[in-house]
């Protein structure tokens, strides 16, 4: 196969670094002394460690890439899927400027296949719309990717790609959005490019505007927009599969822009706030993918958009607002605004009676304190549902953690006004922002909650397949989540 480059996979054993399964053609054009070769270097077949080295005339690339591995798995073992998975991503991120890499990684079967398909097209990904000179140095990402040792006429292998393509261009889809500077991505903006991919994939669309949410009584989106020049919308928007027995809503926040409102955000906590509306783009593209995978469910997608400005007309601490469900809300803080949208939008959601909801939400500072940056906390009114949520995360390979809803934070949230307030304690306000959620659920119905603050968006160097900038969290676990549901069900 001619390409660029030739991506190989290194591993670290016991004696020094080990060439992975996959690299064997490559080491013989080495004359069998690539692995020796690879530690003369330095390599060791660490974790993310990459070596470049140039190829012999044996080879149609002129470059061999070597990633690390981590430890070699023992005898008859293979390598976890995350780990091929991140491998191929960091292979990727090296290798911009190229055209075409052959990836000949470890492909045990086809579900490693499509990890290393999906690791190397999120590991691609730049963000460039907005410079002159594409990603700073004027070299375009890695442009196309081929796996070498599959099975093309394989019906697992084939579908395995299809999945990864579909999968990987969607979490991308969610990246851009969340990349879009806030004066070009605001509720109305976000809502027409919903509109053009519904199109495209078949969906159908539902656009509340300011009009419309007011004659409905969505007091919450409303009372958190009212203070921008850029009014709310609430979008629905769905995939209906002809062969559907079984239905999932997800509902995302997407506040475009989080000044704070009223209570400023001080300063050095402004300059990412683009990234608050990372659920609706989650929820977005997870529709999106279940329509191109053509799952038989029916995926009901929820975006509560708005802009949180401090404008004259702005919602004010101490207003009451009363929301879609009939509940009055006492705003004791503007910035927390998102519970607020999404209040509307679960109840909204509710009337449909899905077989579950889950929202995703950049919902709590407090969730990043407990967890980190690279971690989602879960929060549920059913146990067992939230375990299967996490467990499809982790089989999606993002990372993630249940979490509880203790009944006694819900007493903070009593207001001497209405009939709950927005805030509660300080101490477990991830927990606090949960259990409010919980009040707008419909009676009955299975719900969890996915708190993305940390890994939405990544302001550290890339690693992996996440670049610097939103990561499009949650996309792949909504994608596995509507699959397994279609399959045999999670309730």
């Amino acid at each position: 196969m001619r390409a660029d480059a030739i991506v190989i996979g290194v591993a670290k054993g016991t004696k020094g670094p080990e060439l992975a399964p996959g690299a064997e053609a490559v080491d013989e054009a080495f004359g069998g002394k690539l692995a020796a070769i690879l530690e003369t270097l330095g390599a060791s077949g660490g974790d993310g460690e990459v070596t470049k080295v140039p190829s012999p005339e044996a080879l149609k690339s002129p470059l061999v890439l070597a990633v690390g591995l981590g430890d070699a798995p023992g005898e008859g073992g293979s390598f976890a899927l995350e780990t091929l998975r991140k491998a191929a991503g960091t292979a990727a991120r090296g290798l911009v400027g190229l055209k075409k890499a052959a990836f000949a990684l470890p492909l045990a079967n086809a579900a490693a296949a499509e990890a290393v398909a999906e690791g190397a097209l999120l590991g691609a990904y730049a963000f460039t719309v907005y410079q002159q000179d594409g990603n700073g140095d004027g070299k375009a990402p890695l442009a196309e990717v081929a796996l070498t040792g599959t099975k093309p006429r394989d019906k697992a292998y084939k579908a395995a790609a299809e999945r990864a393509t579909a999968v990987a261009e969607e979490v991308n889809r969610a990246r851009d959005l969340i990349n879009t500077p806030p004066n070009d991505l605001h509720p109305k903006s976000f809502a027409a490019l919903v509109q053009v991919a519904a199109k495209t994939h078949g969906l159908k669309v539902e656009v509340l505007d300011e009009k419309a949410l007011a004659k409905a009584g969505y007091g919450g989106i409303l009372g958190v927009g009212q203070g921008s020049a850029n009014p709310p919308r609430l979008v629905k928007v769905s995939y209906v599969s002809p062969k559907a027995k079984k239905s999932l809503a997800f509902v995302g926040k997407g506040i475009t822009y989080d000044s704070g409102g009223i209570s400023l955000k001080p300063a050095g906590h402004n300059e990412t706030m683009k990234c608050d509306m990372s659920g609706a783009a989650a929820v977005f593209a997870a529709v999106v993918a279940a329509s191109r995978l053509g799952l038989p469910v029916t995926v009901t997608g929820w975006l509560a958009l708005a802009e949180n400005m401090p404008g004259g007309r702005a919602t004010r601490p101490g207003d009451v607002l009363k929301m879609y469900s009939g509940k009055t809300v006492e705003v004791l803080n503007t910035d927390a605004e998102g519970r607020l949208v999404l209040a509307d939008a679960l109840a909204r959601a509710s009337e449909e009676k899905p077989d579950a909801i889950v929202d995703v939400a950049t919902l709590t500072g407090a969730m990043v304190l407990a967890l980190g940056n690279r971690t989602f906390g879960i929060m549920s009114n059913d146990d067992d549902f939230r375990n299967a949520v996490h467990a499809t995360a982790t089989e999606a390979g993002e990372l993630s953690w249940p979490m509880p809803l203790p009944p006694e934070l819900r007493k903070g949230m009593d207001s001497p006004t209405a009939d709950i307030a927005n805030m509660g304690e300080r101490m477990g306000g991830g927990l606090v922002a949960g259990l409010f959620l919980k009040e707008f659920v419909g009676e009955g119905i299975t719900w969890a909650h996915l708190d993305i603050a940390g890994p939405a968006f990544h302001e550290g160097a890339p690693f992996g397949y996440t670049p610097k900038g939103g990561t499009g969290s949650a996309v792949r676990t909504l994608v596995r989540l509507a699959e397994k549901h279609a399959e045999d069900g999670l309730l």
